[in-house]
């Protein structure tokens, strides 16, 4: 099993900034991609941002030019950089790794939550 270790997240003022960080519990090969989703109260959860083991990136409309997902492939984590915060914005962050173990498995982070006041 993988566990994904997900720090960072808090309570910012809009227009502050924050960093989300999320490491694997172990040494993995085969990680294809790492991302962030969010889910904010009454929504599904979302796409944030996913970077793929070759560094190709997509990011969600809302969020393009204020976040910046980065990844260390030799320790396994993704960074979330995120500026220009907006209330919007608040939510929980789930950290996701699609990883071949044969077949591609999805695993999900426990969350951490994002608060941006007005």
């Amino acid at each position: 099993q993988v566990q994904l270790v997900e720090s960072g997240g808090g309570l910012v003022q809009a227009g502050g900034s924050l960093r989300l960080s999320c490491a694997a519990s172990r040494r993995i090969s085969g990680i294809s991609s790492m991302g962030w989703y969010r889910q904010a109260p009454g929504n599904q959860r979302e796409l944030v941002a996913t970077i793929r083991s070759s560094g190709s990136t997509n990011y969600a409309d809302s969020v393009k030019g204020r976040f910046t997902i980065s990844r260390d492939n030799a320790k396994n984590m993704v960074n979330l950089e995120m500026n220009s915060l907006k209330p919007e914005d608040t939510a929980v962050y789930y950290c996701n790794a699609e990883i071949n173990f044969g077949r591609l498995q999805s695993f999900w982070g426990q969350g951490t939550q994002v608060t941006v006041s007005s």
